[in-house]
């Protein structure tokens, strides 16, 4: 992630392998979180909560439209695919692996990336039952 030059650190000058552990450090005061974030619950036994366990997750990603690709609109109108928007909500299956010993109330936080589409944000909340 390249930061604005007011932001330039003599320690990534002098240390050049620095840089993106400086930049780790930064990115909760300075990060962008433009990515559109989506709130999840993921609910385990107790047993699988103590093993740990790989579970799939049903998400509703925006990915481009695929009617006016992206446009929002089809000469002269509104795209009919999208509304207007130029994306589209679409269930996404996740593989998500719980590590183990996880506790009840845990939460993660991860990027969902699929190729050509927007990064969704994603806030998943562990349950155990």
């Amino acid at each position: 992630m390249a930061w604005p030059e007011c932001f330039s650190d003599e320690v990534v000058v002098d240390f050049p392998s620095m840089a993106d552990a400086v930049d780790r450090m930064r990115s909760p005061f300075l990060d962008d979180t433009s990515e559109p974030t989506i709130a999840a619950e993921l609910s385990l036994t107790a047993r699988q909560a103590f093993d740990g366990a790989t579970l799939t997750l049903d998400l509703p990603l925006c990915w481009t439209c695929r009617t006016c690709g992206g446009r929002g609109e089809q000469w002269p109108d509104p795209c009919d695919g999208c509304g207007g928007s130029g994306t589209q909500s679409r269930p996404r299956r996740l593989q998500v692996f719980v590590p183990p010993r996880v506790a009840d109330g845990t939460r993660f936080r991860f990027l969902v990336s699929p190729s050509g589409h927007p990064a969704t944000r994603v806030d998943l909340r562990v349950t155990v039952r």
